[in-house]
């Protein structure tokens, strides 16, 4: 049975100011899938997030989600619509505890089990929960991570976009980070994922994107990509 589409961005520029950042990338997420987005710094990949996103106004070309025409909504719409955003810095409210933190974010549940309670994220977040009382800027950086990426899970998205989620972060923290990656994988969520260690990436991608110089120069299944002699070179200083 074919995957159900649910992210189809086509032909996209951006801008800011006078510098013209994306060149025409188009790009494809089915239902369920994990996308890897993938190249060196300052090659487009933030860029590409923050427009699909709605957070760059001067864009063209067309953004499609789960059948919608969202190529012209603001950032709050497009939330709305079921798209969950971890940014890169995190995002953590510091005057707020973690409870506080994660129930603002909070969209009404039903009984469904891919729903994504705060007992759920408190069981896949074991140290949030010993953390409860804490205030959000008395958590240490992995700490704060998984505190916006369980916040993130709170809204019941239908598609989590991770930016560098990993970055900075202890090795045994980065380890936690990428079993909860695989765990919200496993649930059927949507993930498109952008983060330095390119190997985990494809590991965890069922698809991939490689950008340089803001235009699309790899693209097809993670293991596709992953195998390309070309990718060293796209990816290497």
């Amino acid at each position: 049975m074919p995957t159900e589409t649910l992210l189809e961005a086509t032909h996209l520029h951006a801008w800011y100011g006078s510098s013209h950042v994306l060149h025409g990338v188009s790009l494809q997420l089915g239902r369920g899938q994990t996308l890897g987005l993938l190249g060196r710094n300052g090659m487009g990949k933030s860029t590409l997030i923050r427009t699909l996103l709605g957070h760059v106004t001067q864009r063209e070309g067309q953004i499609v989600f789960f059948g919608h025409d969202l190529s012209r909504a603001k950032p709050h719409e497009v939330a709305r619509a079921g798209v969950a955003y971890v940014p890169e810095g995190r995002g953590v409210f510091p005057n707020l505890t973690v409870r506080e933190n994660l129930v603002m974010a909070a969209k009404p549940h039903s009984v469904r089990q891919e729903d994504w309670t705060l007992d759920r994220v408190l069981t896949t977040f074991p140290r949030l929960q010993e953390r409860l009382s804490h205030l959000g800027g008395q958590l240490s950086g992995g700490e704060q991570q998984m505190l916006s990426i369980g916040r993130a899970l709170m809204t019941h998205p239908s598609l989590l976009i991770l930016d560098e989620a990993t970055e900075g972060l202890a090795p045994l923290i980065v380890a936690e980070i990428w079993r909860v990656i695989a765990e919200i994988r496993a649930s059927g969520m949507a993930i498109l994922i952008v983060d330095r260690d390119y190997k985990k990436v494809l590991r965890h991608a069922d698809t991939a994107v490689v950008l340089q110089k803001g235009q699309v120069v790899l693209h097809g299944s993670a293991q596709r990509v992953a195998s390309s002699p070309e990718l060293a070179g796209f990816l290497s200083l």
